[in-house]
């Protein structure tokens, strides 16, 4: 007969032996990025969240581009994108610029806020639009309403920049207003450790993780990787 001294010792012995599974996995996933044979062009994405960063530290850590948020709906401004940006530039960082897309704005004056933020720069990467729930306000247009205000956006950005809009998509959005079958733009979704398969195309970059810690960057940040054959 097990007594309850016996038990608990078993107990203990489970508990510690998940403990250490627990501590291995969280130390494989923030250090884990996709094969670099496979996808040799990888990089950060970050807001003000991350706080100060040591952008020479990223680069050498394997970053080769960042992607900056500027701006979030008709007048939010990211108070770290000018330091960022330039910081990111001197680094020697390929970088981007994106904004966060509100469901309660209209898309012109989206479009007019991160214009105002967003130098136009011939060797900057293509503008990308942040499309997701999780942030968001609890508006939810109906599908006609959003894409008219979504092409709104990228007609007035695409303006300025004069490169494509990239869009940034998670699942969730993607399959409530079909996005990518209505907008024919490049995609940028989010799965994190396995590939995306999602989306009306192939995808040209995929967020893989949103727990990766690098060098120059304090706590986790989300890590990207390029299509190779893009």
């Amino acid at each position: 007969m097990r007594t309850p001294a016996t038990i608990l010792r078993r107990l203990l012995a489970v508990g510690i032996i998940l403990a250490v599974l627990a501590a291995i996995l969280w130390f494989f996933a923030i250090r884990w990025n996709p094969d670099r044979t496979a996808f040799p062009v990888q990089g950060v994405d970050v807001s003000h969240h991350q706080g100060a960063i040591e952008w020479k530290r990223v680069a050498a850590a394997g970053a080769g581009f960042a992607y900056i948020k500027a701006s979030e709906g008709a007048d939010l401004h990211d108070e770290a994108f000018a330091t960022n940006w330039a910081d990111a530039g001197s680094a020697g960082l390929q970088r981007g610029a994106y904004h966060f897309f509100t469901l309660c704005r209209a898309g012109a004056e989206q479009a007019t806020n991160f214009i105002s933020m967003v130098p136009r720069d011939e060797a900057a990467l293509p503008p990308a639009l942040d499309l997701e729930f999780g942030g968001n306000c609890a508006a939810r247009p109906d599908r006609a309403t959003l894409l008219a205000n979504i092409e709104t956006y990228i007609h007035m950005v695409e303006a300025h920049s004069g490169k494509p809009v990239v869009l940034y998509l998670t699942r969730e959005f993607d399959e409530a207003y079909r996005i990518s079958d209505a907008v024919d733009r490049p995609l940028w979704l989010r799965r994190l450790f396995i590939e995306p398969a999602y989306g009306a195309r192939q995808w040209v970059m995929w967020q893989a993780s949103n727990l990766r810690r690098v060098d120059g960057i304090e706590g986790p940040v989300d890590w990207n990787v390029v299509r190779n054959d893009r």
